[in-house]
């Protein structure tokens, strides 16, 4: 594979997992202290990667939970966030300035906060209650993070007793390093064709439902727009009907990504409409990846995991193609803002 380092890639992965325990260990303490909710305040792409669990415990789990903006949070406050509150903070870096507020912000409500950061030895890593660490770097960051937060939505529905079979869920999870591994290693031809069409691209709707929605919204975002300087779209499936379909013509790229929870039909829908209205669709879905030994439920849970796994192909590729390595940026930590 270009530019790829299976073992390194491994240890991230298996790392975010061996975190399981420990975050359950940590919610299961914290609602035997009587803490009733949880906020999830992630700034940028690390908050994007949070929603997945978010859309979990909100659709599926009796537990209050809420997803913020960290900048938005501290200027304008919020009614549910307090002593009783639990705080979740990821930062890859464990220097951003704005995730670095909205801790001591919730602090001096009283919340307790838990960082999942890159590096122990930062601002975040060392003023939480507590802290998670796995290095990670941009190429792996975001299957950690989406499993991480993951585990923190699955410890608190088992402790709540809303959702059966989690241990055997966890030990699914647990196979799926060495699993994606080899789906990468599959779909490296696929990525390479997928990013010679895309080199010359300017502009591509990005579009996905339920669990796809949030890597729709971060490959869009953080990987095309920052990393490459390629204008997106992301648009949520159920919206495209109500605006962006009038900007489809053969010459537009759309990218469409398709998941196995309840949201696929909108997906579907999307795909049967545009078919015959571009040249230029990428239907990326995930029943498509062989994953012995994973569920249906677990399947259907991991979607996204799944998606950043294999874009990460399709990135490493189109660096090279277009000569713009993913490091490069003009503005982003690079002047001030």
């Amino acid at each position: 594979m270009l530019n790829f380092d299976p073992q390194r890639y491994l240890r991230i992965q298996s790392g975010a997992l061996a975190l399981t325990s420990q975050l359950r260990d940590a919610i299961a303490a914290s609602l035997t202290e009587g803490r009733r909710n949880i906020f999830f305040l992630g700034t940028g792409g690390a908050a994007i990667l949070m929603m997945p669990a978010v859309q979990l415990l909100q659709r599926r789990s009796g537990f209050p939970t809420f997803l913020e903006s960290s900048a938005e949070l501290v200027l304008t406050g919020h009614q549910a966030l307090g002593p009783q509150s639990i705080v979740i903070i990821p930062s890859l870096s464990g220097t951003t300035r704005e995730s670095i507020a909205a801790l001591e912000y919730c602090k001096g409500k009283g919340a307790k906060v838990f960082t999942l950061v890159g590096h122990a030895e930062t601002p975040l890593g060392t003023a939480a209650d507590q802290t998670f660490v796995n290095f990670a770097e941009d190429d792996t960051s975001c299957e950690s993070f989406y499993l991480q937060s993951l585990a923190i939505a699955l410890a608190i529905m088992d402790a709540r007793q809303e959702i059966a079979g989690c241990a055997a869920i966890v030990d699914q999870l647990g196979r799926l390093p060495q699993l994606l591994l080899e789906a990468k290693r599959r779909f490296e031809p696929l990525a390479e064709q997928i990013a010679e069409r895309w080199k010359d691209e300017a502009y591509h709707i990005i579009i996905g439902a339920g669990p796809t929605w949030p890597e729709a919204f971060y490959y869009g975002m953080c990987i095309l727009e920052e990393m490459q300087w390629i204008r997106t779209r992301p648009v949520h499936a159920s919206d495209f009907f109500h605006g962006t379909l009038e900007l489809v013509d053969k010459t537009v790229s759309i990218l469409l990504f398709k998941g196995e929870d309840e949201t696929r039909p909108l997906a579907e829908r999307v795909e049967a409409f545009v078919a015959g209205l571009t040249d230029k669709l990428q239907v990326l879905d995930t029943a498509d990846v062989n994953l012995p030994g994973i569920s249906p439920q677990v399947r259907a849970l991991i979607s996204p995991v799944i998606l950043a796994a294999l874009l990460e192909r399709v990135s490493a590729h189109l660096e090279v193609k277009r000569n713009h390595p993913l490091v490069t940026r003009r503005y982003y930590r690079r002047v001030a803002y």
